[in-house]
């Protein structure tokens, strides 16, 4: 796949398994049930063969999809028609002119930071707050909302805000939700970086 994906636009489509700990490498083609109806593209940025012949890659997100309709396998993995339709201000975001996260001030920001603070605690994150609060919020929600250790549920419903504002407040509740129930203990050292 990312070899037919470096020859021909560097896109891939990534879409989450509803069940990730029972997903089968490739699924079976029409499952639909087996996946979430809404993925994101995204253009491969970087790409580092491995010694065992696999592949690191680094993608950069550029827009979401739903599935219209599922295409045959090719070569041992799922391919879709997807329709973008729903999502075309994904690609109106200009992150080097979105406010910082700092810019937005006031007491909202203070809750949120204090949020992310007691959350990052809570799960053994490590976070260069001076850092944090210089990156575009888009930016900043955007990575937060993929690297902290959601479920899959709670990740799809971050990926199908609509809003910019509607994913910030969806992602406040859910690590409101996390320290108010003290749930799961601090899971491995994770830190926050930008690239």
């Amino acid at each position: 796949m990312v070899t037919d994906a470096l020859g021909s636009g560097r896109l891939i489509g990534m879409v989450q398994p509803r069940q990730p700990e029972a997903a089968f490498p490739a699924g079976s083609v029409d499952d639909f049930e087996a996946v979430y109806p809404t993925g994101c593209a995204g253009r491969i940025t970087d790409c580092t063969e491995t010694d065992d012949g696999g592949f690191m890659i680094s993608l950069n997100g550029l827009i979401r999809f739903k599935i219209a309709r599922e295409l045959p396998l090719e070569k041992g993995y799922r391919r879709v028609h997807p329709d973008f339709t729903g999502f075309l201000r994904d690609l109106e975001i200009d992150l080097d002119n979105d406010p910082q996260f700092g810019a937005r001030g006031g007491a909202g920001q203070d809750r949120i930071l204090s949020v992310f603070k007691e959350y990052f605690s809570l799960k053994g994150i490590e976070a260069d707050w001076s850092e944090l609060v210089e990156w575009p919020e888009t930016a900043l929600v955007a990575a937060l909302s993929m690297m902290c250790p959601f479920g899959a549920g709670e990740k799809q419903a971050l990926l199908e805000c609509t809003e910019a504002d509607e994913r910030t407040d969806l992602l406040v509740t859910l690590m409101e939700m996390a320290v108010l129930g003290g749930r799961d203990g601090p899971d491995t050292d994770t830190r926050v970086t930008r690239h």
